[in-house]
């Protein structure tokens, strides 16, 4: 399990909360870090518009890498499977909160340069997005078993 103090010290690098989710699980799915980091790098700070947040979408492209729907020949099968991993992680994600929206979430327009700074000065980034991808990467766990 990645500590919040290891999330903490990612943020601090300049990755997304998408990108540390993601890159958490990217040798466990078959990728690089590499390669996750450039997949996730556009959904952090909710798509950078203070949209969905950046851990619940880098939740589901992970969903997608273990579950994803590829095969012409189980392609619905293949879809049943991903959507139902894809339900439990939701399911388990709105039971601790009420919405997946930065915005909320945080409390402050990350994406404009007033609001990012206000969330960096009030601690409020560097304390609840990291346990929140925390929080997420032990979903994650229980729903890609």
């Amino acid at each position: 399990m990645m500590e919040e103090k290891m999330i903490q010290e990612q943020f601090m690098k300049g990755y997304d909360c998408s990108q540390v989710v993601v890159s958490h699980f990217a040798e466990k799915m078959g990728i690089t870090e590499d390669l996750a980091n450039k997949v996730a790098a556009c959904f952090g700070g909710g798509m950078m518009q203070a949209d969905t947040c950046g851990a619940f979408t880098g939740a589901l492209m992970v969903i997608g890498l273990k579950y994803g729907h590829y095969d012409v020949e189980q392609l619905l099968a293949q879809k049943d499977v991903m959507m139902a991993k894809s339900a439990e992680f939701k399911k388990k994600f709105f039971e601790s909160r009420n919405t997946c929206n930065c915005k909320e979430l945080i409390g402050y327009d990350v994406s404009t340069p007033e609001g990012f700074q206000a969330a960096l000065e009030s601690g409020r980034m560097m304390e609840f997005c990291p346990a929140l991808v925390k929080e997420v990467i032990a979903m994650l766990d229980e729903v890609l078993q």
